[in-house]
């Protein structure tokens, strides 16, 4: 536990202690956000707020996480991981794709970077690279990082996949979660807020599949993964990190994540409902993320086929400002059903437990 303590506590401090350092860098080199000209007319004032916070996001989880295992070298057979060391390596590569993105924004003076083929390109080349990464490196157990079962709350034994299969739709999931909290990220602090909560819950869940692993204790619904508690330490060490980004990003926010820091966590919630076999879960844990992809997804495929349109603006949070919602009422509202969210998928995932165990 003090471990996971530190890795937290690390990530909080880095992230709250750099992200002003960033927003005077930032805006030194004129790093400034583009404003959709097809958005909402309050947010016209955010034009040219600093942005790519998120690479304080990913510096301040990877801080994080190193903190715990330098803290606690001298314990016995501790180390780096490779699901921990594979986990970064996802948030890392997708936040580079973002970052790229979030580069050509400014340099070009407009709100549209990469086009839709050169960011998927990049995802595809981080998101494969993880898949099949992640189903190699055995531990003495036999047990890689991730499995090639689809999986709920552990892998579900009639959906075997094979390793061709699982690296499709490992990639499908990784790009669909990333470019989900892409789609979030559209009001001060919604995107940092809910993802934070999402990786509390990863925190416990990953966590509980410690203390009930297969590979220590021969009990009835124990968990068979790899590497359990390092995941914990990276899911806490995300935490962290996006509480202290929110310390500067909440209404009215002083920097944005960019697409750097929302491809970076979307990522980085798919590896880590991969590797703790948690995949189907994460569209519970996750729900306000895809229902703001479902907005975008109805309005174009509505408006396609009749030219009308079902949401005043997608995606959905610009839904609500237009109709007459504050912005941080939007934001608040919306954080709170990622609450309901996560306590629901928390308690499918004990539930599933107390089954196994009978009670």
């Amino acid at each position: 536990m003090r471990s996971v303590l530190i890795a937290s506590g690390f990530g909080l401090i880095l992230s709250i202690l750099l992200t002003p350092l960033a927003i005077r860098a930032f805006r030194r080199q004129g790093l400034g956000q583009e404003v959709r000209d097809d958005g909402p007319e309050s947010h016209l004032s955010k034009q040219g707020t600093p942005t790519m916070g998120g690479t304080v996001i990913v510096g301040a989880t990877i801080g994080g996480y190193l903190a715990a295992h330098l803290f606690l070298v001298d314990q016995a057979n501790w180390g780096f991981t490779a699901t921990g060391v594979l986990l970064l390596f996802l948030m890392a590569g997708m936040g580079t794709v973002g970052f790229l993105d979030d580069y050509l924004k400014i340099r070009h003076r407009r709100s549209l970077g990469l086009n839709k083929t050169a960011k998927l390109v990049g995802q595809l080349v981080v998101g494969v690279a993880f898949a099949v990464t992640s189903i190699n490196f055995p531990n003495r157990d036999g047990i890689t990082p991730a499995s090639t079962f689809v999986s709920y709350v552990r892998d579900i034994a009639p959906f075997a996949l094979g390793s061709v299969a699982f690296v499709i739709l490992a990639y499908l999931f990784i790009a669909g979660f990333s470019n989900a909290v892409n789609l979030t990220d559209g009001l001060d602090g919604l995107a940092a807020g809910a993802s934070a909560m999402v990786f509390a819950s990863y925190v416990f869940i990953s966590f509980w599949q410690f203390t009930h692993d297969c590979a220590t204790e021969d009990i009835v619904g124990c968990y068979t993964v790899r590497d359990p508690l390092d995941v914990t330490l990276v899911a806490a060490a995300a935490l962290g990190a996006c509480l202290g980004f929110l310390w500067w990003n909440t209404s009215p926010a002083r920097i944005f994540m960019g697409d750097t820091g929302s491809l970076a966590l979307g990522g980085l919630l798919a590896g880590l409902a991969i590797v703790t076999r948690t995949e189907l879960l994460l569209v519970v844990l996750g729900g306000l993320f895809v229902a703001v992809t479902l907005s975008v997804v109805i309005q174009v495929a509505f408006f396609r086929a009749t030219r009308r349109r079902v949401f005043r603006m997608a995606p959905l949070h610009h839904h609500f400002e237009l109709a007459g919602w504050t912005e941080n009422t939007v934001i608040v509202r919306f954080w709170l059903v990622t609450a309901m969210a996560v306590a629901f998928g928390i308690g499918l995932f004990y539930a599933d437990w107390l089954q196994f165990v009978g009670l």
